[in-house]
């Protein structure tokens, strides 16, 4: 696609500003589509999950996945209506560490830190449905309470007693393992194919062999 074509098709409204300067670079124009930081993201696509980048994480930052599940983070939270703290992490510089595909923390929170890079902070405003609910968290979080978390992933790690190396591997080994079943598999149809085949021949001449004699006897009765 010619780059004017593809500045019209992202924004019509800028087009006609840069259209004539086809030198435009890729980096510019990434940042016109991507979120810039400090834009809120809605993540759960309903509005009860916003995320908003306060700093990035550098470029070639790990984040969470199925072989670094385990995370460790800072962070404080607040309620939405009253700006009131309820848990921090901060004043004894600790990190929270849980892992992620477990359920082990509200919705929000499995969602979010997700789609964060290691030394990333993010604001995560959470709806009660993403958060404690109708019930809340007694006697800190309210019932129906819309609450603000500010985030910074510190770490993701393996899960304990694994490796990134030793979940590669076992998953290699298990995509290994499919791929003999599935040859075994193909194999034995192949098999089952030639014993029909080799059946059907052999039912073939049989016809053929009681044709040849029928038309022998035929051949003999018109003789005589």
């Amino acid at each position: 696609m010619p780059m004017a074509t593809y500045i019209q098709a992202i924004s019509p409204d800028i087009s006609s500003a840069i259209q004539p300067d086809l030198s435009v670079s890729f980096r510019f124009l990434v940042s016109i589509t991507e979120p810039a930081m400090g834009d809120s993201i809605d993540l759960s696509g309903d509005g009860g999950v916003l995320k908003t980048i306060l700093r990035k994480g550098k470029a070639d930052a790990i984040c969470p996945s199925e072989d670094l599940p385990l995370v460790d983070v800072q962070y404080e939270g607040m309620l939405a209506e009253t700006g009131e703290i309820f848990d921090t992490t901060r004043e004894d510089n600790t990190v929270f560490s849980f892992e992620l595909w477990k359920g082990s923390v509200i919705q929000a929170w499995e969602i979010a830190v997700k789609t964060m890079k290691v030394g990333e902070v993010a604001k995560i405003t959470c709806k009660p449905e993403y958060a404690y609910g109708s019930a809340g968290s007694p006697p800190d979080i309210p019932p129906d309470a819309t609450l603000i978390f500010e985030v910074e992933l510190v770490a993701c790690k393996p899960r304990k007693g694994s490796s990134v190396a030793g979940v590669s591997e076992e998953r290699a080994r298990l995509e290994e393992l499919k791929k003999q079943r599935e040859l075994a598999a193909a194999a034995k149809e192949d098999e089952k194919r030639r014993r029909e085949e080799a059946k059907a021949a052999a039912a073939a001449r049989m016809q053929a062999k009681l044709e040849s004699k029928k038309g022998q006897a035929k051949g003999k009765g018109k003789a005589r």
